[in-house]
């Protein structure tokens, strides 16, 4: 075979064993989320009140080609089958990524959100990339659409306060003031269960004190975790600590924290995941 043809054919397999790398990692950015499950038993939850289940979505990041609105809206029709109690939702909205093929409106990006179905809510949360985009025109039309978004502010839900930190990553978070909004909503005994609801993971070192979970997204599980070299990025300062999934966090304060982090349904950056499943969570939170 002349040396010409044989480096021809080099390139050739390069070229096609590049291309199965691509589509492998768009395929798995593309495919449905799975639904993880977790239960959390909380001492202090009301007598007589029955379990709800809660569940987590983050990171939707729409833009195209991966996360079009219409996806978007086909995937959450569809978590409505979970038939949860309380929908949290942990940030990321929108996607400016380079390599995307088609860019979309706050009002584009939100509507689909109108299709969730839960007694008692949605709830919601910026993330970065929705601090750097337009953040007002996100949260004036997420709210149109049947979502109550706060920042650094509480609600309370049925049996639970939830506490909605505004995003670390752009330092736009406030425990102190998110804290002091749980508490008045407390009531006399002081034995509310609460949950902590952000983008990012990176605050529960600096929790004042624990709460009965933390749910959050940010590091989409690492999107690209490669063979023996692991996760190109958590996007984390505390590397992989809060990485993915269901973690037992023992704080400097010697207390366990439980934190959920999902690894949302978007991509960020590129349209790309390899070991690094899209997924939602499904927690129950019972007596």
């Amino acid at each position: 075979m002349r040396p010409a043809r044989r480096i021809w054919i080099s390139l050739l397999g390069v070229t096609l064993l590049g291309l199965a790398f691509l589509g492998i990692g768009y395929w798995n950015a593309t495919r449905d989320p799975a639904v993880r499950e977790a239960r959390v038993a909380i001492p202090h939850w009301p007598a007589g009140a029955p379990p709800i289940k809660v569940l987590l979505i983050a990171d939707t990041h729409v833009a195209g080609p991966d996360m079009p609105p219409a996806r978007l809206k086909r995937i959450l029709e569809g978590l409505n089958a979970t038939k949860p109690d309380l929908i949290l939702l942990a940030g990321d909205y929108i996607s400016e990524k380079r390599l995307a093929t088609k860019l979309y409106s706050p009002a584009e990006l939100a509507a689909p959100f109108a299709v969730l179905r839960a007694p008692l809510g949605i709830v919601a949360v910026p993330g970065n990339h929705d601090h750097w985009a337009d953040l007002d025109g996100i949260v004036r039309e997420l709210r149109k659409n049947g979502v109550t978004v706060i920042a650094n502010s509480a609600v309370k839900r049925g049996p639970v306060i939830i506490g909605g930190v505004d995003d670390e990553f752009t330092n736009h978070h406030n425990l102190a003031v998110t804290f002091a909004a749980m508490n008045a909503l407390e009531g006399a005994e002081g034995k509310t269960p609460r949950l902590l609801l952000t983008h990012g993971p990176d605050i529960v070192p600096d929790l004042p004190a624990p709460v009965d979970a933390v749910l959050t997204g940010h590091t989409h599980c690492g999107q690209i975790v490669l063979p023996l070299i692991g996760a190109i990025s958590n996007v984390s300062r505390y590397g992989d600590r809060f990485a993915c999934g269901d973690i037992k966090d023992k704080g400097a304060t010697g207390a366990v924290q439980r934190v959920f982090v999902t690894a949302g349904l978007g991509t960020s950056v590129l349209p790309l995941r390899y070991g690094a499943h899209p997924d939602v969570w499904l927690v129950t939170l019972e007596r």
